[in-house]
């Protein structure tokens, strides 16, 4: 079952293509850097800060959590847009399930095997919408695109969709993370344009 999301932009603006976005039947590569050697097998995802029980995933323990796909749409803060894209993983709130969650969590760091780090609310992360994709378009992740695991997040610029996620740390307070150290925005709402900060 594919559970469709691409109507969340109605919470957002009035268009599904966010201002200033060109939409594209491409899936271009990005990231800060080349594409890191990841082994699924020697790969541990980790959850840890400010949470009740810190954990440590094999990634055949993160396949047996409950996953879904969801038909989402990408925005990438370049300026391009691909819709319909099929994003097969995990949610962000059946992670905090597991790990529980302290009160005094307001944010969170996702860290990845590049060093890559971004920073988004816990509000923006406990979405339904948002995935620790191991799968795209009914196949595995492709490593370029942030395989074995990445986060996507429909309602955001997709450089807080981090690519080989390897982890991630809940904070008591908002950190910067890799772009937004270098000017990027904190926020990243598409329809807001809000790229730099």
């Amino acid at each position: 079952m594919v559970t469709d999301t691409t109507d969340l932009y109605r919470e957002f603006g009035d268009s599904r293509l966010p201002p200033g976005q060109q939409q594209t039947d491409g899936f271009p590569v990005l990231s800060k850097g080349g594409t890191p050697a990841v082994d699924p097998a020697e790969w541990t995802f980790e959850v840890f800060g400010a949470v009740d029980e810190p954990l440590a995933l094999s990634f055949d323990e993160l396949l047996e959590l409950p996953g879904e796909t969801q038909r989402q749409d990408f925005h990438c803060v370049t300026g391009w847009s691909k819709f319909d894209c099929l994003f097969t993983g995990v949610s962000f709130p059946t992670i905090a399930d597991r790990a529980g969650l302290t009160s005094d969590a307001v944010h969170v760091m996702f860290h990845s095997a590049d060093g890559y780090t971004t920073d988004l609310p816990l509000d923006d992360c406990l979405r339904e919408e948002v995935l620790f994709a191991y799968g795209y378009d009914g196949d595995d992740l492709p490593a370029d695109h942030g395989g074995p695991l990445r986060v996507v997040t429909p309602h955001k610029y997709a450089y807080k969709g981090a690519k080989w996620v390897t982890g991630i740390e809940l904070l008591t307070e908002p950190e910067r993370g890799y772009w937004e150290q270098r000017g990027y925005s904190s926020t990243a709402d598409p329809w807001n344009e809000e790229r730099y900060g």
